[in-house]
């Protein structure tokens, strides 16, 4: 392997991964302003009171996780979603599994929308410059399908829990306050629609949102540290630069991904990111522009629901349900992913054909 050939794989394979992660680490932050504020509580607790049986707390909740995923990434709507969702099964007396999978399924199935949901898709798509309008007009009909599959194979999987129509007593809950939250949440979406990178943007509004909170006290400096997980995502950094410049230096997979037809191409990303977790599998078959980019966001996107391995967001959604006193399964992840993933990229992949051209 030439020294020569090293250096510049190794500036592409760094112009391609550093915005990705910049933009997380914004977007995070402005989820931990939000937390803050009490926004995700109080759009919990909003929904806790809606009148219906456990079927329409379980479809909201899904909504929300789904609003939130979009907006703010999927990583994001685990950590603050999960911890919600489970409080408004337990307040209504309803069964919580159905919650507790719908969190992280529903949020792997809503990050196709736009560039910042998944970061994935931002390291897919480092080298076409496409705004987020732009990406989430290709992607809508795809979105809707893996969204609405989603919550149809997890509300039949627990049918028998939303006959009962719980309680709907009120939820304590300190209310909204007011901060800086509803101000980040605007700007960042405003920004990934409107840039085709927005990540210096979105990680300077996250610096200034969190930095507000902090002075008057409605944030700790450590609590805004650990949300951005910096030793996390620098490693993952590390790792996706380093795959990156393999996968330019050796040409296989991206000989590979530019010979596959878009099904094809989704199910390499099913079984890439099922072995190897589907941010190094999007470094690793993006290195050079596949023929199918969105198909293969399909596949590294709802693939992750087959094994808890496969996304970083699943691993956080675990941790973070533990701490709640639930019993999150690999194996019955597994279960029940097994009948979602096949049916939810077949769908996501049909209407992206039919409504997208492909």
């Amino acid at each position: 392997m030439p020294v020569s050939t090293v250096g510049p794989d190794l500036v592409h394979s760094l112009s391609q991964t550093w915005p990705p992660f910049v933009l997380i680490a914004g977007l995070l932050l402005i989820g931990t302003v939000a937390a803050s504020d009490g926004l995700f509580e109080a759009a919990g607790a909003a929904i806790a009171r809606l009148p219906g049986g456990g079927l329409v707390l379980f479809a909201s909740m899904m909504a929300l996780v789904a609003s939130v995923t979009v907006v703010l990434n999927l990583d994001t709507s685990v950590v603050f979603l999960t911890p919600i969702l489970l409080h408004a099964a337990r307040h209504r007396r309803i069964d919580e599994t159905g919650f507790l999978y719908g969190a992280v399924f529903m949020s792997n199935a809503a990050s196709l929308l736009l560039p910042g949901s998944n970061l994935t898709n931002l390291l897919v798509l480092a080298d076409t410059h496409t705004s987020g309008g732009e990406f989430a007009a290709h992607m809508l009909p795809a979105w809707i399908a893996a969204v609405v599959v989603t919550a149809t194979v997890v509300g039949i999987w627990r049918h028998r829990d939303w006959g009962d129509p719980g309680s709907r007593g009120d939820w304590e809950h300190p209310g909204v306050r007011r901060g800086f939250g509803l101000v980040g949440l605007v700007a960042a979406l405003v920004l990934v629609l409107v840039l085709p990178n927005p990540a210096i943007p979105i990680v300077v509004t996250g610096l200034l949102v969190a930095g507000a909170q902090v002075v008057t006290g409605r944030v700790s400096l450590p609590s805004a540290a650990r949300a951005v997980n910096v030793p996390v995502l620098t490693g993952l950094f590390v790792l996706a630069t380093g795959l990156g410049t393999v996968a330019r230096l050796w040409d296989g997979p991206g000989r590979l991904m530019a010979s596959l037809g878009p099904w094809a191409t989704a199910w390499v990303g099913v079984g890439t990111a099922s072995l190897i977790n589907n941010l190094p599998a999007a470094v690793l078959l993006s290195a050079r522009p596949p023929a199918n980019p969105r198909a293969l966001l399909i596949g590294l996107d709802l693939g992750p629901n087959l094994v808890i391995t496969g996304s970083l967001s699943a691993i956080f959604w675990m941790r973070v349900a533990r701490s709640e006193q639930a019993t999150p399964s690999a194996r019955t992840y597994t279960k029940v992913g097994l009948v979602l993933v096949p049916l939810s990229v077949a769908a996501s992949l049909l209407a992206l054909s039919v409504f997208s051209g492909g």
